[in-house]
């Protein structure tokens, strides 16, 4: 059973304090992207996990990759007396880039072992063992547009037109923990406001309205992976000098993603992105995308 999921890109990420468990409140505006990993999952003897394509050595192989952990907690939770199963990850979403490509693979983990091992598990029980996996992984599995709140688990599904983007890949990872003790210390001395949906994103979330939806992009978390990564400055100015209509970090970084008018505005910024140097590679998408879907 092969299933395709989708990366995504918060094109609103306000973040509240700490609270007393270590997680952050969060008002999380998920948009899915047509940029796809595909899971595949085979009858094995034992739990396995193969990665094949970009950054590939960087994924964990061993029961700690979420993949493997969807296996082992859905077979936990229906009650099968063992998890065995080979679970292939076809990469093309960044890893540790801030687009939620391993709990993408946790997401398609999950649907794949439920479809193989014929359990037909309600997707309100499946949407539970995501969240037990991620605070993202819910929302790989929906994919679409979404307000998370909680800590990004508790998904409302929203309005989205239609947008074009180009995504930066940088150079090495970020570690999300790592940007939000961050985020935690460059907040130390003032209040932090609870995160709120933003009524004008969500407005031009809902009208396709490229223009509107440029002007209303957020991430709190930004400055925090600025400060880690400030070499992310250079990649963000190139892009909105090159013609993108706004820049931001996606998630925690340090992917950095570009709004961008169509098509052609989208090939000529991902080619000055590309030639200025600032990041590895680039790649152009559209929004929203449907989550995981199994292939024929």
């Amino acid at each position: 059973m092969t299933v395709r999921v989708p990366a995504k890109v918060n094109v609103q990420l306000a973040v509240g304090a700490a609270r007393p468990d270590g997680f952050h409140d969060l008002a999380n505006v998920f948009l899915a992207v047509s940029l796809f990993d595909e899971v595949t999952v085979t009858p094995a003897d034992e739990l396995t996990v193969t990665c094949s394509g970009p950054d590939a050595d960087q994924v964990p192989l061993d029961r700690t990759n979420l993949a493997a952990r969807a296996a082992q907690l859905l077979a936990a939770r229906a009650g099968r007396p063992d998890d065995a199963v080979h679970i292939h990850i076809a990469k093309n979403i960044p890893v540790a880039g801030g687009m939620a490509g391993g709990s993408a693979d946790g997401a398609g983990a999950l649907l794949a072992c439920d479809i193989l091992w014929g359990l037909n598990t309600p997707t309100e029980d499946l949407l539970d063992i995501c969240a037990e996996l991620g605070s993202d992984v819910p929302f790989s599995l929906i994919g679409g547009a979404a307000l998370g709140t909680g800590r990004g688990e508790v998904l409302t599904p929203v309005e989205a037109g239609s947008f074009h983007w180009v995504f930066a890949v940088a150079e090495g990872g970020l570690s999300t923990p790592a940007v939000f003790r961050e985020f935690d210390r460059l907040a130390e001395g003032r209040d932090v406001a609870a995160p709120q949906a933003s009524p004008a994103l969500l407005a031009a979330l809902a009208s396709g309205d490229a223009d509107a939806l440029a002007s209303t992009l957020a991430n709190d978390l930004q400055p925090a992976a600025l400060s880690l990564r400030p070499d992310l400055e250079r990649t963000l100015s190139t892009g909105v000098e090159a013609g993108a209509l706004a820049s931001l970090v996606s998630g925690s970084g340090p992917t950095t993603a570009f709004l961008v008018r169509d098509e052609e505005a989208a090939a000529k910024v991902a080619a000055a992105l590309e030639a200025s140097g600032t990041c590895r590679a680039t790649r152009t998408t559209t929004s929203p995308a449907p989550g995981a879907a199994l292939l024929p």
